[in-house]
């Protein structure tokens, strides 16, 4: 993935690619693999960095969503165990089984838990992870031995997926580009051509790292821009009516020391109403996550107190090593762009995850909700209604056993260069062969030799890139992260040609944006 000859093929073409896809989000990325594996032309285009918003910040969990059930919407978590099940399968070096004990408060909750987990079981059919079983009060401490005994008669065990959301998006770019796909970064849509019937022909591009701007043509323009759906819509056809309600969610990440074992926690029943997590991720443990509807939009949304201090409480009422505000490694806010609700006043932990898809007058398709879980079945979707609008020759889906850029199996999870999968190997020989196998980092357990392979094969451009979401340095441990900026800015100033005034503001930059991360 060279931006350079991305950016290249974008100037130089003059054909029109079959999809030209705003967004490089979960949808977008999702879309991209879907039409590329097709034999379509595609172009991808994100105005950040990929998943610099929303797709970066989720709560990690490949599931099918336990509460969906309990809102009789089986067809929803029908739909999204089976995805899991293909993404485990398709990426196995970034996903994972993950193990969750169900604390509960006596009979009732024990049969009611031990049944719908049975039957969420069985929805996934053979792509199911793991029989969900009722343990005993004594298994249960012995599995989460910080759970308050006081809290809990007994516990019930299920399975989900886990995975690493940045990563995820990098391998399936990646996939997407091998297939032909042209995806590039820090451009930004400023605007929609159109012929004379009104309809859309192409995107205005400007190219916020080479400062310039240029025209793509394009036969079908897809918004997939999450929470800034909207913004799209109003350049299509301003006054358009709102499509989405952002609602945010805050997690905290703790020390592995709070949740020892192997095991994740669900608590199904909160002051808010919402499902708390505590799970462990990368040698950390995430803590999360509220769900407060938001007003507006923006690409570093940041944690209201009232939602860190709704977590500690929370979860100090269930561990008996409470996590206190100084304990907290990273606190990271993401909104979901929930599709908005047919009339008003619906709760966002409501209104469904499910995705919709609009077809404008413009022929611009707009696709909104949705989840990392059902990714690759959205790009579907979206991919057939271009295909049924166009009155295109319908190509089936290739995407449920395409493996995924990276795909390596019997990965070593305490290996901290694992997520890399097949990659891990041309990195290390490229960091021994030039002495870059040097530490960046101890406890985050990363070398040099991982900033140039993301400059050079995974199009990072900046500092925050590299250790947001190349690596998950700022979410991991958001101080230690800041302290490797400089030497992060160091290596990638002498990759991409930059000077020391580059670096000296790369590292402003990056600890400014870090310092919402920082309590």
């Amino acid at each position: 993935m060279k931006r350079k000859e991305m950016i290249s093929k974008l100037k130089n073409t003059t054909e029109a690619y079959d999809f030209i896809i705003i967004g490089g989000g979960a949808t977008g990325i999702g879309i991209a693999l879907e039409a590329s594996a097709r034999g379509y032309s595609v172009v991808l285009l994100e105005k950040s960095d990929f998943t610099k918003s929303t797709s970066s910040k989720a709560t990690k969990l490949v599931h099918g969503g336990v509460r969906y059930l309990a809102q009789g919407n089986v067809g929803l978590v029908r739909e999204a165990v089976v995805e899991r099940g293909l993404l485990l399968k398709n990426a196995p070096h970034i996903t994972k089984t993950q193990s969750f004990v169900i604390p509960t408060h006596g009979l009732w909750d024990e049969i009611l838990y031990t049944v719908g987990l049975t039957f969420y079981d069985l929805l996934a059919g053979r792509l199911s992870l793991g029989r969900s079983k009722r343990i005993s009060k004594e298994k249960t401490l012995k599995r989460i031995s910080l759970i308050n005994p006081d809290k809990i008669s007994a516990g019930v065990v299920y399975y989900d997926g886990q995975f690493d959301d940045s990563r995820l998006a990098i391998n399936t770019l990646q996939s997407s580009a091998e297939l032909g796909a042209v995806v590039a970064n820090y451009c930004t849509v400023k605007g929609l051509l159109k012929d004379s019937d009104g309809k859309i022909t192409g995107v205005k591009v400007h190219d916020e790292d080479g400062n310039e701007s240029f025209e793509i043509n394009g036969k079908q323009v897809v918004n997939a821009t999450g929470v800034f759906a909207d913004d799209v819509l109003q350049m299509d056809a301003p006054g358009s009516k709102k499509t989405i309600a952002p609602s945010q969610g805050v997690h905290l990440m703790l020390d592995k020391s709070f949740l020892p074992g192997d095991d994740a926690i669900t608590i199904p029943k909160t002051d808010d109403g919402r499902v708390l997590f505590l799970v462990p991720w990368h040698n950390k443990v995430i803590v999360g996550t509220t769900d407060t509807p938001v007003e507006k939009e923006s690409l570093e949304p940041v944690a209201l107190e009232e939602e860190i201090g709704f977590i500690l409480n929370t979860a100090s009422r269930y561990l008996t090593k409470a996590p206190k505000r100084s304990d907290v490694l990273s606190v990271y806010a993401g909104l979901r762009p929930l599709a908005a609700p047919s009339e008003d006043g619906s709760k966002t932990k409501e209104i469904s995850r499910s995705h919709k898809i609009y077809t404008s007058e413009s022929g611009l398709l707009t696709i909104v909700g949705g989840k990392w879980t059902t990714f690759r079945k959205m790009g579907e979707e979206l991919v057939n209604k271009a295909e049924k609008n166009n009155a295109w020759k319908h190509i089936p889906t290739q995407t449920k056993n395409l493996k995924i850029h990276g795909y390596k199996t019997d990965v070593d999870l305490n290996n901290p260069l694992y997520f890399y999968g097949s990659d891990e190997e041309p990195l290390v020989n490229l960091s021994q062969e030039n002495g870059w196998n040097i530490s960046i980092s101890d406890s985050l357990g990363v070398i040099e030799g991982q900033v140039v392979w993301a400059v050079r094969n995974e199009m990072a451009l900046n500092v925050e890139d590299f250790l947001a979401r190349r690596t998950r340095c700022q979410l991991l441990d958001a101080k230690e992260s800041v302290r490797m900026a400089p030497k992060v800015a160091e290596i990638m100033a002498t990759e991409l040609g930059k000077d020391a005034v580059w670096q000296a503001e790369q590292v402003e930059d990056y600890t400014k944006v870090t310092s919402n991360y920082i309590l």
